[in-house]
């Protein structure tokens, strides 16, 4: 019988105290010539915390950090997190306006920036009233105050704060592929949770953790429930493959995360044979469906290091976790059933798979994938209508459909809002892409319904090359219909150089097949 669970209804500051005074003396980030001891982050980010409050922050209010990933944009958030405050992140790859509406909806009222993004920071100030700290992560600047020169003179302890287990830690926005973004209620008992999580297993003193995806994105989180560990965190401020695989040789980098489309043009490097990557221990991926063919190559390539895993922002990466060594069995890549899951619950995850009436299915069916436990976050801010849509009798709605099999591993078949149905049949649009990127030259494929006066819908795929390879959408089309057969190949092919994609990476689906609805009834 497994143990049971401890009580992580308490604040996450509790936790932060703790493990910043437990490895003082060990490295915590490596950015750039930067070097930052736990010591040293436990100090900046108190001196943040202490400056945040004398300057009219007070335990509650939002700070946003609006920056690439940088060691002083981590030791801002942190330093909102211990004034009692929650941690807007703002993604520097969307648009200006959006990222000035995301600060005022939530109300901001601190902003760390880097320069480069000024221009927003402004258009906030000039329409909120709110706004009572404003401090600049690089340059001087006629607007705000420099970092190091605002941090002067406020004392370095961290302050003592009360805060609540359903305060919140953070509010990250939805990924949007299925409709505007959302923001999503992280609290300090989510947190705690997460800590846990990490901890079972996953870190040690050892580990060295590569920061290079977003770190307004999972990255960041990441790294917040990974500080309980001691490891060490070496950020990049983009993922730029070469000097991915130059910092994992030279820092002999454990731990990393990257989506599927960015592991897919590491294997494309020529010259990754050149490279020492002996160290590392898992690279996690996730975010979007692999490709089985290019799973079992980075296997191949990279060693049994793999890491699959399920989560999204309203449940953040521990709903299911496909952990290095199921990827083999009998010392042998496993078989497609296996790499096609997404792993088994995690220590903090309870699965079920659900019928429209919230009745749990058994072993095999599909249904819509249900998770409970207390990495659930509270829901979606000022929007409880919203979260009551993903909530049912005590399961959190992924609104993913999948199946669990009798060892409890998970696949998801697809998005809800993704599913087809041509002349009657459901068709998986995931089903169809792993199809079609089994085939020779197909690097990705996208899969989507379009509207059919005779099906209602039929099966269109959008397909990309992969590099030097020249495709013919009839022999396409051909080879589909022969793996899967008439209903779920594709009536038509078109050949792309790359996809639209959300501010996250993620492959639109929705700006896709916006075109061809057009005007019609089909949610999009």
């Amino acid at each position: 019988m497994d143990a049971p669970l401890p009580d992580f209804r308490r604040s996450f500051l509790d936790v932060l105290d703790a493990a910043l005074a437990r490895h003082a003396d060990r490295v915590c980030i490596r950015f750039r010539d930067e070097t930052y001891t736990y010591a040293e982050v436990d100090r900046l980010s108190g001196q943040i915390a202490n400056a945040l409050l004398d300057g009219g922050f007070t335990a509650g209010m939002k700070g946003a950090v609006y920056a690439l990933n940088c060691a002083r944009g981590f030791l801002a958030t942190l330093g909102i997190i211990r004034a009692g405050g929650t941690w807007i992140p703002v993604n520097p790859r969307n648009s200006t306006a959006d990222n000035v509406e995301v600060m005022l909806q939530f109300e901001c009222d601190a902003l760390f920036y880097q320069q480069g993004f000024e221009e927003a920071i402004l258009q906030v100030c000039e329409r909120s009233t709110r706004v009572s700290v404003m401090v600049n992560l690089d340059d001087q600047s006629q607007h705000a105050p420099q970092f190091d020169d605002w941090l002067s003179g406020h004392a370095d302890a961290a302050p003592t704060v009360k805060v609540n287990p359903d305060d919140l830690v953070s509010i990250p926005l939805t990924g949007g592929t299925t409709g505007l973004p959302k923001g999503v209620m992280l609290s300090h008992a989510n947190f705690c949770a997460f800590d846990y999580a990490m901890s079972s297993g996953l870190n040690s003193e050892d580990t060295v953790w590569l920061c290079a995806a977003p770190m307004t994105h999972v990255g960041g989180r990441i790294a917040l429930a990974s500080l309980s560990s001691g490891g060490r965190f070496v950020i990049l401020d983009k993922v730029d493959l070469q000097e991915i695989m130059a910092t994992i040789e030279r820092e002999k980098v454990t731990d990393m995360f990257l989506p599927p489309t960015a592991i897919y043009t590491w294997l494309e490097q020529p010259n990754i044979g050149d490279f020492d990557l002996s160290s590392l221990k898992r690279v996690g991926y996730g975010s979007a469906p692999m490709s089985l063919d290019k799973l079992k190559q980075a296997i191949e390539v990279l060693g049994p290091v793999m890491q699959g895993g399920f989560g999204q922002t309203e449940c953040p990466m521990f709903i299911a976790a496909l952990r290095p060594e199921e990827h083999l069995v009998d010392g042998k890549i496993a078989p497609d059933s296996r790499l096609a899951s997404v792993g088994r619950a995690t220590a903090i995850s309870e699965l079920a798979i659900l019928n429209d009436q919230g009745d749990k299915l058994p072993v095999g069916e599909l249904g819509e994938i249900a998770v409970r436990g207390p990495g659930v976050s509270l829901g979606y801010y000022q929007s409880p209508e919203e979260t009551a849509k993903i909530r049912l009798n005590g399961w959190h709605l992924t609104g993913d459909i999948g199946f669990l099999d009798e060892e409890g591993f998970l696949s998801i078949v697809d998005r809800k809002k993704d599913m087809i149905i041509t002349g009657g049949f459901n068709v998986y649009s995931t089903e169809v892409e792993q199809a079609l990127m089994s085939i020779p030259g197909i690097g990705v494929a996208v899969v989507i319904g379009i509207p059919s006066e005779r099906w209602g819908e039929e099966v269109r795929a959008i397909v990309q090359p992969e590099q030097g390879c020249k495709l013919d959408a009839g022999q396409i089309l051909a080879e589909a219909r022969a793996r899967l057969g008439g209903v779920k190949a594709p009536k038509s092919v078109e050949l792309t150089d790359d996809f639209p994609r959300t501010p996250l990476g993620k492959i639109d689906k929705k700006a896709i097949r916006a075109p061809y609805w057009e005007g019609l009834t089909k949610k999009i």
